[in-house]
């Protein structure tokens, strides 16, 4: 019989879950199910990234494994720090917004304390009378699984606690969860199964079949154990003994089982009856495919005297022209040259909707002169676009240097409906940074404008450390003398690039032991067959293994997202580190996917020096 798994984590679950989205897909291919819920704990900035590998071949449903507290989560107490999860799945579009909606709240600075949360009556106000949602409580650690495992009057208290949740959610909308692939292991789940089971029986209320997968296959338990060490900063050995000693009790199931990956519907079967797995497939058929992927929608440009954005451009780049170009004689080459230039970018901008785009970059560079601050005549590929030197948003004629507009901005992108965003990157003085990305909120709305979030990843040498101090066995100097060789990414970009192309796939560990083989023999090589050799060889394939896992939350350094509405109607927003701002919650192209317009505003230290040197010399 099939089933579709609905309690599934993948990296975003930071050092908890271990899967990327394409991995999920891979496993949904060979256990050959139909649908995946994602349901990341506290958050939901995985669900572009899943969204658009999942439905490629499966049916997709976006879920959050939500945070709850007892009491208000304005209480900020050591009482009311113990949280209980609750799983909600979004059935379409308007329920996606909902858990957007959800997700933000939780993130509010006014109710986040160590994680997002909600208490738990504000979460049933929220979403009583919705019928966008469905939800499921019943593994271990969620609300219905604490009723039933820590109350003496289990039954009646578990009773009352399902009837509230049904309520909330609506007849049709609320599940009770039954999880027990890890129950020959795991006696409590078994026992907590059993309760609510009898639970089910006494409300009417169905029982559904999840699995709690952190990875996809079981083979994997060994590379998710590493991640847990690196949150913990233990290692295996110190992980296991604290256990034995009754500590880290959330983390006994981890290391001694292997059973929290995405099981096959034989092996669900095993351990639940008919009825539990076709309430899965009953999920699934009442979630629909719905799109939250956008064309880009920036805010509309201001322009003046009633102008559209597109004939505002044409002006500017008319004003630009006089300017810059007007000792250009007609009869001239350079005229038809410029002119035919001039005339493709335009046109290809106005037919694409940019022009909003170009006129919001330049009214920014505008206000940062405006100011006072030294901005940057034009980085990278920026400097290649003709409508951004007539407007002065470059400094730089692109055809004397022969720069290419395409390596810019390649219309030719475009398909689908889908259009590509340019990419200019607004240098200015690090000190005025936080000025004008006020200015830019005070102009578009508080809550169209937000920074954005951007995701550490393990890379060559951070892969390699984590798993030798997993181990515990091996001393800092070999895994300094081992890490020295292994290069930053930075530096081999370009070949980086070049294997990705060629195989699909990158390594940094990979490059180190083709191009330094005789700093790393020791350790590792690569043989004849392709194959790993040497007495650290398993070390290099699990830190391989586990090269771009996303492990840390901050802020990206450049990135700034405007939209027309409210940020959080599209994207959920999170809070930063110090906890104290919301920032856009998923990473920069799926901002753009989700279609809000992405800006880059970076500080440069270098411009602030300038600044001071040109003021010295004036004094």
């Amino acid at each position: 019989m099939k089933y579709v798994p609905l309690h599934v984590h993948s990296e975003y679950s930071l050092l908890d879950g271990l899967s990327q989205t394409k991995h999920i897909a891979k496993r949904l291919e060979e256990i050959e199910v139909d649908a995946c819920a994602l349901t990341d704990h506290g958050t939901v900035s995985g669900a572009i990234d899943f969204h658009k590998t999942i439905s490629k071949g499966f049916k997709p449903i976006l879920g959050c494994e939500m945070y709850l507290c007892s009491d208000s989560s304005s209480v900020k107490t050591v009482e009311n720090r113990s949280l209980s999860h609750q799983v909600i799945l979004a059935k379409d579009l308007e329920g996606w917004k909902k858990l957007l909606s959800l997700v933000s709240i939780s993130n509010n600075p006014d109710n986040f304390y160590h994680k997002p949360r909600i208490g738990l009556e504000e979460f049933l106000s929220l979403v009583s009378s919705d019928n966008n949602l469905i939800s499921f409580s019943g593994h271990l650690g969620s609300h219905l699984g604490n009723v039933v495992t820590d109350n003496v009057n289990w039954k009646k208290e578990g009773i009352r606690q399902a009837e509230r949740l049904r309520d909330a959610f609506g007849k049709d909308n609320f599940y009770i969860e039954i999880q027990l692939i890890d129950s020959l292991i795991n006696k409590t789940a078994k026992e907590c199964a059993e309760k609510l089971r009898e639970i089910s029986k006494a409300t009417g209320i169905p029982c559904v079949a999840t699995p709690d997968a952190h990875y996809c296959r079981k083979e994997d338990s060994h590379d998710q154990r590493v991640l847990l060490c690196t949150a913990l900063r233990k290692s295996i050995s110190q992980i296991q003994s604290e256990i034995k000693q009754g500590k880290l009790v959330s983390m006994k199931t981890f290391f001694e089982s292997d059973n929290y990956h995405i099981p096959s519907p034989e092996e669900m079967l095993q351990f639940h009856n008919p009825d539990e797995l076709q309430s899965t497939i009953d999920i699934a058929d009442q979630c629909t495919n719905y799109e939250i992927l956008g064309p880009p929608n920036p805010p509309v440009f201001d322009c003046p005297e009633d102008m559209s954005p597109n004939d505002y451009l044409r002006y500017l780049c008319r004003e630009g022209w006089v300017e810059k170009m007007g000792h250009i004689n007609k009869g001239h080459d350079l005229f038809k040259t410029y002119g035919g230039r001039v005339d493709k970018e335009i046109k290809i901008f106005t037919e694409t909707n940019l022009s909003s785009y170009f006129l919001i970059v330049r009214d920014i560079l505008q206000y940062a002169n405006s100011k006072g601050y030294l901005t940057g005549p034009g980085r990278g590929s920026a400097a290649g676009c003709m409508v951004s030197y007539l407007m002065g948003i470059t400094k730089i004629d692109p055809v004397p240097y022969d720069l290419i507009f395409e390596r810019f901005y390649n219309a030719g992108r475009n398909a689908g409906g889908r259009v590509s965003m340019p990419d200019i990157d607004v240098d200015v003085p690090k000190y005025g940074r936080n000025d004008i990305i006020e200015y830019i909120k005070e102009k578009y709305g508080k809550d169209n404008v937000a920074q954005i979030i951007s995701f550490q990843t393990l890379k060559g040498r951070a892969a390699l450390k984590r798993v030798m101090a997993s181990r515990g066995n091996i001393s800092f100097d070999e895994q300094n003398a081992i890490t020295s060789h292994i290069l930053d990414e930075a530096k081999i970009a370009d070949d980086l690039q070049d294997m990705k192309e060629e195989l699909g796939t990158s390594s940094v560990i990979t490059w180190a032991l083709e191009n330094r083989k005789d700093k790393l023999s020791e350790w590792c090589q690569i043989n004849d067959n392709g194959e790993l050799e040497g007495k650290f060889a398993k070390i290099f394939e699990q830190a391989m293994r586990l090269e771009d896992t996303k492990i840390v939350q901050s802020k990206h350094a450049a990135g700034v997202v405007v939209s027309p509405q409210p940020i959080y109607d599209v994207c959920p927003m999170v809070i930063d580190r110090e906890g104290k701002d919301l920032l856009a919650g998923f990473e920069g192209p799926s901002c753009e996917d989700a279609g809000l317009l992405k800006l880059d505003i970076l500080g440069i230290k270098m411009l602030d020096k300038i600044m001071d040197i040109s003021s010295i010399l004036k004094v």
